[in-house]
C-alpha cells in the first residue's frame, strides 16, 4: 500500500494532475476546514509539486519552494492528504518526501513553514520548531516553524 511519489514543476504537470491537485486542496482547505479563501495565490507557478498517487489517484500533495519565495529559507506549503486516507499516516511520508525533495532539488536543509497550530506536534515530529507567536491566517491559528539540518 505504498504511494508512488512524483515531483514536477508547474509547467510539467499534466492538465489532469493540476486539476486533481487543486481539487484535493479545495476539498481540504475550503470544504473540510470551512474556510473561504483564495487558494490560487500565484505561487503554484514558482513551486515544485510533490504528489503521491494511490490506485491512480493523487491523494497527497505539497508545494516545495526555493529560498526567497515564501520565506527567507526554502519552504514547504499546502501540505495535504486526502481525508479518506489519513488513517494510513501518509502525511508523515509526505513530509519525509518533501524535506528530501527540498534538499535534492534546492540543496537546502533550512526549511520554514507556516503551520496550522493544531498540527504543531506533527511538524515537531519531523524536526520543526516553533519560531513565532500564533497568528491568524484566514481566521485559522498558525505558527511559523523552522527546521535546520
Amino acid at each position: 500500500m505504498a504511494l508512488e511519489w512524483t515531483i514536477k514543476s508547474f509547467e510539467s504537470l499534466s492538465v489532469h494532475e493540476l486539476y486533481d491537485i487543486l481539487r484535493l486542496r479545495s476539498e481540504i482547505f475550503v470544504v473540510e476546514q470551512n474556510c473561504v479563501y483564495l487558494d490560487l495565490d500565484g505561487k503554484d507557478q514558482k513551486a515544485l509539486h510533490l504528489f503521491g498517487t494511490f490506485d491512480g489517484k493523487i491523494v497527497a500533495h505539497a508545494r516545495l519552494f526555493k529560498p526567497g519565495i515564501s520565506f527567507i529559507h526554502a519552504s514547504i506549503g499546502r501540505v495535504t492528504v486526502d481525508a479518506k486516507h489519513r488513517d494510513k499516516k501518509w502525511g508523515h511520508e509526505l513530509m519525509r518526501q518533501a524535506i528530501a525533495g527540498v534538499f535534492e532539488n534546492y540543496g537546502e536543509t533550512e526549511i520554514t513553514i507556516g503551520a496550522q497550530l493544531y498540527l504543531k506536534k506533527f511538524y515537531e515530529s519531523h524536526g520543526f520548531v516553533q519560531t513565532s507567536e500564533m497568528y491568524l491566517e484566514d481566521d485559522i491559528p498558525h505558527i511559523q516553524m523552522e527546521k535546520s539540518h
